[in-house]
């Protein structure tokens, strides 16, 4: 069955994935010293959204994680990535891209690990550290097994870049290797059709088309194109057309697409879409909300049975997530993907306003659009707790609020939460909802509860274009 894993792709690799089990891995890891990653969204302007969550803070910078990595490395690893990791250390020091490099180092050997003697492997980086990435990949697949970089050209040159006071950056590369020499090369998939009305000079032009090279310059990332009907808010979000391009070419229908770093999920839909098994790893609960609603959005009845394992089943699942690492604020972002909200903010973004998530719904024909106000509670609960929140939706004047708490709530709680009268959506004559929902962990897990609100339509997540599955690819041979 398809698997969504939540948590460190390391550890997934490590205990549930088996050796030479993986068809194709596409990656694109994080990494820039002075940017936030795991950002989830963007608000509709291009600002950053509130709900910035920081994942990788501690992941890629030199600390006791990054030092034991280092070690594990250099006395367990492959010779030659112990040798290169220990020059490389050497050359630049303990700082953000070394505890990258390790980071990566380790992660590498086991993707290779799993994947299948005829197996593919493409790694998505931008300069500012590719150079060092292809050091890794040789060490870790041998240098033989280097196939191609492919540059891909993700845009025009907008107003915005061209204000660099330098060559305009426009391209990102990806590190193309196998596990062995033969290896799935689908020669078929790697042609692109003849423009309308071409005519070669003298006749003979290939029937299949133009042969793709390793310059992609024709498909455009979706941040490029303010009309893409693709971008769904992620602002590393990579174009379906590139993935399905890699997908096609080095996998067959049938065969298994890991995407450890899965982020929205691009991968894994077109995986989908083109009848290939998938696995996606992610560490962050909200990404694997987003993932779910891409694919239920855009395949519907036709989405393969698909399993999430690592996120909480059970009560008591919860009550350990509580003992995890900032393991208050994973609980409030788990918690709040129990209702599909947002979170509206950042473990470290200042004072306490009340407001822990929110989802945004339209249920009137003005275009503008509605807050639900979210709280989460994981410890005691009390009546002047939902007082409180009576006072955040009159300030923020919002029609609905949810208190989602892991203990059950008292019976003043309930008194409470019940006069604070119901909403009634203007364009919803007749119909009501309760101003103030309280739901417990335990009833949501049950599928006992569901929060009620006017789901004409919502806006916290943008919604995936709807898809179906393409007729079979045509099977290709292995090629050398």
């Amino acid at each position: 069955m398809n698997k969504f894993y939540l948590g460190d792709n390391l550890t997934i690799l490590r205990e549930h994935v088996p050796d030479e089990s993986v068809d194709l891995i596409y990656l694109d890891p994080p990494f820039n010293s002075n940017a936030t990653y795991n950002v989830l969204f963007k608000e509709p302007s291009g600002e950053a959204s509130q709900a910035q969550i920081t994942a990788f803070e501690d992941t890629w910078h030199w600390g006791l994680e990054s030092e034991r990595a280092y070690r594990e490395v250099v006395t367990e690893g492959p010779r030659d990535l112990a040798n290169l990791l220990q020059a490389l250390r050497a050359f630049l020091g303990q700082n953000d891209m070394m505890a990258y490099l390790t980071m990566m180092s380790i992660r590498l050997v086991e993707l290779h690990r799993v994947l299948k003697p005829t197996g593919s492997l493409y790694l998505h980086c931008d300069p500012t550290a590719s150079h060092y990435i292809k050091l890794l990949l040789d060490a870790v697949f041998g240098a033989e097994r280097f196939r191609r970089e492919i540059v891909w050209r993700s845009g025009w040159v907008s107003g915005f870049k061209s204000r660099a006071s330098n060559w305009i950056r426009n391209h990102d590369t990806i590190l193309y290797y196998t596990r062995g020499a033969r290896f799935v090369f689908n020669k078929e998939a790697a042609y692109q059709p003849h423009p309308e009305g071409y005519q070669r000079r003298g006749g003979g032009a290939n029937p299949r088309g133009v042969a793709l090279d390793d310059v992609w310059t024709d498909v455009y990332s979706p941040w490029i194109m303010s009309f893409s009907r693709e971008k769904l808010g992620y602002p590393t979000q990579k174009p379906e057309a590139l993935l399905e391009r890699i997908i096609q070419v080095s996998s067959n229908e049938g065969d298994v697409v890991l995407d450890p770093f899965c982020g929205c999920g691009t991968a894994v839909a077109v995986a989908e879409r083109l009848n290939r098994r998938w696995i996606g790893i992610d560490i962050t609960h909200l990404a694997i909300a987003l993932m779910k609603h891409r694919l239920h959005d855009a395949f519907s009845e036709e989405l393969s049975p698909y399993e999430v394992l690592g996120a909480p089943t059970t009560v008591e699942d919860a009550r350990a997530l509580l003992d995890e690492k900032d393991g208050r604020f994973q609980f409030e972002w788990w918690a709040l993907g129990l209702i599909d909200a947002r979170p509206a903010h950042d473990k470290k973004k200042g004072a306490d306003t009340g407001i822990d998530g929110y989802i945004n719904f339209f249920d009137d024909g003005s275009g503008k659009a509605k807050t639900i106000i979210v709280q989460v509670k994981s410890g005691n609960v009390t009546a002047s707790q939902i007082r409180d929140l009576k006072g955040v939706l009159e300030r923020e004047k919002a029609p609905i609020g949810a208190f989602i708490t892991l203990e059950a709530p008292t019976k003043p709680m309930v008194k409470e939460a019940a006069a604070a009268g119901l909403y009634e959506p203007p364009s919803l004559p007749g119909k009501r909802y309760p101003r103030i929902q309280i739901l417990t962990i335990e009833d949501l897990l049950a599928g006992h509860a569901r929060l009620e609100f006017p789901r004409l339509a919502e806006a916290t997540f943008q919604r995936a274009k709807r898809a179906s599955k393409d007729r079979p690819v045509e099977q290709g041979q292995l090629g050398m």
